[in-house]
């Protein structure tokens, strides 16, 4: 039966997310396992023990509420988790692994955000302000393990995975607008 109030929607896309981590948690090995650079491996790392807290945090929540949180597969998840997968069983050359499993990687950080974005703000509408306290924690982790990924690959990664099979890269090389903005501006040391 769908959900006929914002409540009831809330409760599942709790439940959603619920699910969507026990799935994350699950994938998450197999991509330490695959990962060749050591920061990515410790990234994915960090990030698998922060999931198990954002499990922990989910639990409080249907605690609270005096719900369950099974009952929901999270099939959007299911789908994204796969294409990490296939890119795992294709094997490509380790560099551009480690870029596409990145990719992946922000696949399901998007798709977290989204949901814990609404899940906060349907939170403070409801009056539950301490949910919204903890969903906004894991809303904020969920944000820095996606600048981390993309740090990652804009500083090394990406390059590695673009360079050619005599280390050099088979075009000129082009600056990212992220790499320029992490640089400072001439005017801004100048001063």
């Amino acid at each position: 039966m769908p959900p006929t109030t914002l409540a009831k929607l809330y409760v599942e896309e709790l439940k959603d997310l619920h699910s969507a981590e026990q799935q994350i948690l699950k994938a998450l090995p197999k991509m330490i396992k695959a990962a060749t650079d050591e920061h990515l491996k410790h990234a994915f790392e960090t990030h698998r023990e922060q999931t198990e807290g954002h499990v922990q945090r989910l639990e409080q929540i249907f605690a609270d509420l005096g719900s369950s949180p099974l009952g929901k597969k999270c099939h959007g998840m299911e789908g994204v988790i796969e294409e990490g997968a296939e890119l795992i069983k294709e094997a490509p050359e380790p560099p551009v692994l480690d870029a596409g499993l990145i990719s992946a990687a922000q696949h399901v950080e998007h798709y977290e955000m989204a949901g814990y974005g609404s899940v906060r703000t349907w939170a403070d509408q409801l009056g539950y302000p301490k949910h919204a306290q903890l969903l906004q924690q894991t809303l904020d982790e969920e944000r820095k393990a996606d600048q981390l990924l993309t740090q990652l690959a804009v500083r090394s990664i990406n390059m590695k995975a673009d360079t050619g099979e005599e280390g050099k890269s088979p075009r000129p090389a082009a600056r990212s607008r992220h790499a320029e903005s992490e640089q400072p501006r001439r005017s801004d040391v100048d001063r």
